[in-house]
């Protein structure tokens, strides 16, 4: 049997370290991502990227992701902000809990529209595009 494409492993905000490198964990090799931790009063370097753009999704605590020119956005649990490549930028957690963050960084068009799905797994050949494949039932009580 061949060998499986998959790989797993978990978050973990509590080590102690700033950035865990879930993309080397993972063996990702398209794109970059990242858990991000700084307590208290931590902030990151003053960055930008010549060509990857960033996401910052916000999973504790808020960020104050500083710009530039001064301006400061403030982001709270569940809210995330895109980031152009060459645009300098600092995290920072200006607040007295934990900021705990996913940073998902990538360069290149993005290949949309490339999956297929079948309507159960007895189904067999190419599949069809997930659009044309009605969801499944829901799991009974």
């Amino acid at each position: 049997m061949a060998e499986r494409d998959i790989s797993f492993t978990s978050l973990q905000p509590g080590s102690g370290d700033r950035f865990q490198s879930l993309r080397r964990e993972l063996g990702v090799t398209s794109f970059g991502m990242n858990l991000i931790t700084l307590q208290p009063r931590e902030r990151g370097r003053v960055h930008s990227h010549a060509q990857q753009e960033e996401v910052y999704l916000v999973l504790e605590g808020e960020l104050t992701l500083i710009l530039e020119d001064g301006e400061e956005h403030a982001l709270g649990r569940g809210k995330l902000v895109r980031v152009g490549p060459e645009e300098r930028r600092q995290l920072v957690n200006r607040g007295d809990e934990r900021l705990v963050m996913l940073a998902l960084g990538g360069h290149g068009e993005h290949v949309g529209r490339d999956g297929r799905a079948w309507e159960s797994w007895d189904e067999g050949g190419e599949g069809r595009p997930p659009q044309e494949v009605p969801l499944p039932d829901d799991l009974p009580e």
